[in-house]
């Protein structure tokens, strides 16, 4: 595929991932919102369940909600649902434009484990699979009956998943099919139980019958986990974008971490707006900023830094040699590379002034982060990257 027309495939996926993404989370923020403000009122009909009272765009509106459903159908009902389809969807696309067609580059990394592309992409593919059937069984188990024991296995489902892919994929690999597998649990939700239980209720009131009120039940259930995992599946779809969380020799933990910080918020937002005060909301947002710092230290921390502060510094020439056996098939005026016409970014290694001048990204990216090269395609050891970040730290003498 010509590089230019993958880039626009990627762009224009890209932002319709955004659109149809920010179109699910708005809708999803709106009614769970909605739900938790609901309030019971004398004078309510028969069979309401609670009413909200709004004001926006200079006008007031009204909502009743039935815990069932009301006795008529009104002549239009509204849906909600292409919004998640198309961003699973779009998302997909995006995976396979990306991750799978560039497999060698983006998915697989030789030193956590050499697999061909065909392994990389059926493993993939099969884990989000895999991760929907584990999460439906887990609801319809007993365990589902308890929401905590449901969110600690939900928990635990997540880890356990974040831990093989960390252990498969390269650490880009992994963090996208972590937030992959959530995305599709979510999408599946709405999918496979949100919307048919929801129809089910339409046709039993069609039929004049009273619809059965575990299904409105069982699809608030699925709802409610689609909203706590909104703002971990959020960082994790951008985490590419950010070598210090996918990087880590740990980063299946970091994702525990996002998962946390994210519910947090998230529970802030819900208990407030369920008209919780004081107490029920003085401690999310302090706990969520607790355990940002403690991820922002434990993905920061470099123990190349420190095993490495009594042995002596390479030289330039040697620093030189390095990057332009490991970095410079891409990062070139002329890339050898035939995955890119010129050089990402427009960053190039083809003198020891051009290393210099990038100093703080080659530390971040090949020695920190060490998401670079793509997939360690030149098998970069670790002991070279231990070697620059000791020269760069040093001030690159000669």
């Amino acid at each position: 595929m010509d590089i230019l027309f993958q880039d626009w495939i990627n762009l224009i996926l890209r932002w319709a991932h955004l659109i149809t993404g920010i179109a699910w989370i708005g809708s999803s923020f709106y009614f769970v919102w909605l739900d938790l403000s609901l309030r019971k009122r004398p004078g309510m009909d028969e069979g309401v369940y609670g009413e909200a009272w709004m004001v926006h765009g200079g006008g007031f509106y009204h909502v009743n909600k039935w815990m069932v459903a009301p006795s008529s159908m009104p002549a239009e009902l509204h849906w909600f649902k292409y919004e998640a389809y198309f961003t699973w969807i779009t998302g997909f696309a995006l995976l396979v434009t990306m991750y799978y067609w560039s497999a060698e580059s983006y998915l697989i990394d030789p030193s956590v484990l050499a697999l061909t592309k065909m392994d990389a992409i059926l493993i993939g593919l099969g884990s989000l699979f895999a991760g929907w059937v584990i999460y439906d069984i887990i609801c319809k188990s007993a365990i589902g009956k308890s929401t905590g024991k449901l969110a600690v296995a939900l928990f635990i489902l997540i880890m356990a998943a974040a831990y093989l892919f960390t252990h498969v994929f390269s650490g880009r690999g992994a963090f996208i099919h972590v937030g992959a597998m959530i995305g599709t649990i979510m999408a599946a939700n709405v999918f496979r139980i949100i919307i048919p239980n929801q129809k089910k209720v339409v046709a039993s009131l069609m039929a004049g019958e009273k619809p059965d009120p575990k299904l409105g039940l069982q699809a608030k259930q699925r709802s409610t986990h689609n909203n706590y995992l909104t703002l971990p599946v959020l960082l994790m779809m951008i985490s590419n974008h950010y070598s210090m969380l996918f990087s880590h020799d740990q980063s299946w933990l970091i994702v525990g971490l996002i998962l946390i910080i994210g519910g947090l918020v998230r529970h802030f937002f819900n208990t407030r707006n369920a008209g919780g005060t004081g107490k029920a909301i003085a401690w999310q947002l302090p706990s969520a900023a607790v355990g940002m710092a403690i991820l922002a230290m434990f993905a920061s921390y470099d123990p190349n830094a420190v095993k490495r502060a009594d042995e002596d510094v390479i030289t330039a020439n040697h620093a030189l040699a390095i990057v332009q056996t490991r970095c410079s098939t891409c990062h070139s005026a002329n890339p050898s590379d035939e995955g890119f016409d010129e050089a990402p970014a427009g960053v190039m290694f083809d003198d020891l002034a051009q290393i210099e001048a990038n100093a703080q990204r080659v530390l971040a990216q090949a020695v920190i982060g060490r998401a670079m090269p793509l997939g360690n395609m030149t098998e970069m050891t670790d002991e070279e990257r231990a070697q620059l970040g000791q020269w760069i730290r040093a001030g690159m003498p000669e």
